[in-house]
């Protein structure tokens, strides 16, 4: 939250190689200038939150998931951190493919696209990914699954639902999906068409004479339950903008916004689009309480998620 009177003064932190993770948090506190107290200060509200909110939302784009942070994810959700998760189809893309042995290589943003792609590989920032180790990984798989749904008998299914069977055939513990699943969180894909995973569910619904179709009222009725009968507080850490950020605060002005918000972006509000937007913003719409915590965290989501999520593993979540 804003505040314009000064109240402690900074400090210089003495800096050890042999610190632990909590004692370096504690050192952006003294360090505070710029982003280093926005990060304590995210975290000290992500631990009050989480151990008081019922709620506990956890957004993040897809291109997080061609990453190591994949794992740190799965881990937080696993662990029951987080029991709403609201994300894009990429983010199932990219989790699938690597759950069933999809390589995801080390590269570098200077690379000649040209090349790599007459070499037969995607690019996602300094990621490399071989052509089949990401279209085919994903649609070999979607198959399995709708001889599933298939079993199930069900013509309509939720994104919700879809994404609770995939993870239940994963076996990657490293995996998002089956996390989730594991954990009994609910996985909300609000683009769902916007990947190879909901195109593939499109080609086998096609080619099946559409004995299933995927129907979003049903996502819709059940965040339409969670957020107007979960009681208590709401907390959410959104990385990230676009429709999972926006699916996030959107369904929350339903509560009468969120009491815990934590933003980490590397967007800016000038230009009015939803992924800058401050919580300040969404306090206007309703989405975030006027009296909530809030904090921004400016930077990059693989160097700032990790020191997030040390802080907070050892946060015994609200049950009730």
């Amino acid at each position: 939250m804003g505040g314009c009177v000064a109240v402690e003064r900074v400090e210089d932190p003495v800096i050890r190689p042999d610190m632990t993770v909590r004692e370096l948090i504690d050192a952006y506190s003294k360090i505070y200038g710029f982003n280093a107290g926005h990060l304590y200060r995210a975290i000290e509200l992500l631990r009050k939150g989480l151990s008081r909110s019922r709620l506990r939302i956890l957004t993040f784009t897809a291109n997080l998931v061609s990453t190591g942070l994949r794992g740190i994810i799965a881990d937080l959700i696993g662990k029951g951190l987080f029991n709403v998760v609201i994300t894009t189809c990429g983010a199932l893309d990219h989790d699938i493919a690597r759950a069933v042995g999809g390589e995801y290589l080390k590269g570098f943003f200077e690379a000649d696209d040209v090349e790599l792609y007459e070499k037969g590989y995607h690019r996602l920032g300094n990621i490399y990914i071989p052509v089949e180790s990401y279209g085919p990984k994903v649609e070999s798989f979607v198959r399995k699954l709708v001889d599933k749904m298939e079993s199930d008998g069900r013509d309509k299914w939720g994104t919700y639902e879809i994404a609770r069977l995939a993870g239940s055939i994963i076996e990657d513990k490293r995996s998002i999906l089956r996390a989730a699943s594991s954990s009994g969180a609910y996985v909300f894909v609000p683009g769902w068409p916007d990947g190879a995973f909901g195109t593939s569910l499109f080609m086998e619904a096609q080619r099946r004479e559409y004995k299933f179709t995927v129907d979003y009222f049903i996502d819709m009725k059940m965040l339409s339950d969670i957020f107007f009968s979960w009681k208590g507080e709401a907390a959410a850490l959104i990385v990230g903008g676009g429709i999972s950020k926006h699916h996030a605060i959107w369904w929350s002005q339903f509560r009468n916004g969120l009491d815990y918000a934590v933003y980490v972006t590397t967007a800016v509000e000038y230009d009015g689009s939803l992924s800058g937007a401050h919580p300040r913003e969404a306090v206007t719409w309703g989405k975030i309480k006027p009296e909530g915590g809030r904090v921004v965290v400016y930077g990059d989501a693989t160097i700032i998620f990790p020191i997030i999520a040390a802080g907070i593993l050892d946060v015994r979540p609200a049950t009730k």
